[in-house]
Formats: C-alpha cells, structure tokens, sequence
C-alpha cells in the first residue's frame, strides 16, 4: 500500500507587520549571504512609504501562525522594484514564491504600476526561473553588484505587466 504524501498546508498572504520582523528575519538570513537587517525591515514597514511588504503565512501542527515567506516592494510613480524576496528553505518549491511574487506585482498594478523591475545574481538560476514565468527579461547587468563575492546582478524587466498572467501565477 502507498503512503499518502503529505497534505500541502494552507497559505495565507497577508501584510506584513512589525510582529513579523524576527520570522521574516529568519528566513532572509537562511536564504541570503547579505541579509538584510531587522531594522532594515522596520524602517520598509514604518517609514518607506513607497514599500508595501507581504508574507506568507502556514499555520503548524499546534495552531500556531508561522511566517514562510515574504516579499517586500517598492511602487515608484508608475513601476514596481522588487526589493527582496524569499522563502523559508522547508517550503520552498511549493509555489509559495510564486504566489508571493504575483501577489506584490499585482497589488502594484492596480494602484497604477505597468512595469515592475529586480536585480538577481547571474548565478541564481532558480530565480531567475522563476521570474521568466512572469515574462521578466534581462535588460542589464550590474556590474560586482553583490559585495561577498563581487557577483554580478542580472536587471530584469516586466514591462508590461499581464495583469492576467500574474493573476493565474497568484493561484495556489
């Protein structure tokens, strides 16, 4: 007889809040040589008033709310710059990513965004998968722009944004 594979758990995005801080902190120093602070995160969520910050959220065996992904963006006249993303490492390739990707995108476009731009290391294929799903393309590279090892970043566009692409890559 087959095991059951395990159910997926139920994924909620929702804002992010300053009681996030310590989880989404967690999960940037996990996924990222250059993590970025935790008063990086409260200065995006109590002063940045161009960012708009999301995370997924699961709720654990016990019933506790856990955060497991987070996304945090900036909307810049008529453009959104993906800041930073990421997913904790036991939940990634679950599409978590996707939906959080989709979720910020489109929230920027229906307060007027048509284009929506990030940086990525040349390196970082998954990503950069990812992305092309959205129909994000290369259009730069920054040069040494990640200071651990001097790896160049790749610019990638989304210009225009599909609200009707996005949408279908926000389904779970």
């Amino acid at each position: 007889m087959m095991e059951k594979e395990p159910a997926k758990p139920q994924v909620k995005l929702r804002q992010m809040t300053l009681d996030d801080v310590e989880q989404v902190y967690a999960i940037d120093a996990q996924s990222f040589n250059l993590p970025w602070t935790k008063k990086s995160y409260i200065f995006e969520l109590t002063e940045n008033h161009a960012a708009a910050s999301w995370v997924a959220e699961v709720v654990d065996d016990k019933g506790k709310p856990q955060v497991v992904g987070m996304v945090v963006t900036w909307f810049i006249i008529d453009e959104v710059h993906i800041a930073t993303i990421a997913v904790h490492p036991e939940y990634r390739h679950q599409g978590i990513g996707r939906r959080l990707l989709a979720h910020a995108i489109l929230h920027s476009a229906y307060k007027g965004a048509n284009c929506a731009m990030l940086e990525v290391r040349r390196t970082n294929f998954k990503a950069q998968s990812l992305y092309q799903q959205f129909g994000f393309k290369v259009v730069g590279v920054r040069k040494n722009y990640y200071k651990d090892n001097n790896e160049d970043a790749f610019l990638m566009n989304l210009d225009p944004i599909v609200v009707e692409v996005v949408q279908r890559l926000e389904e779970p």
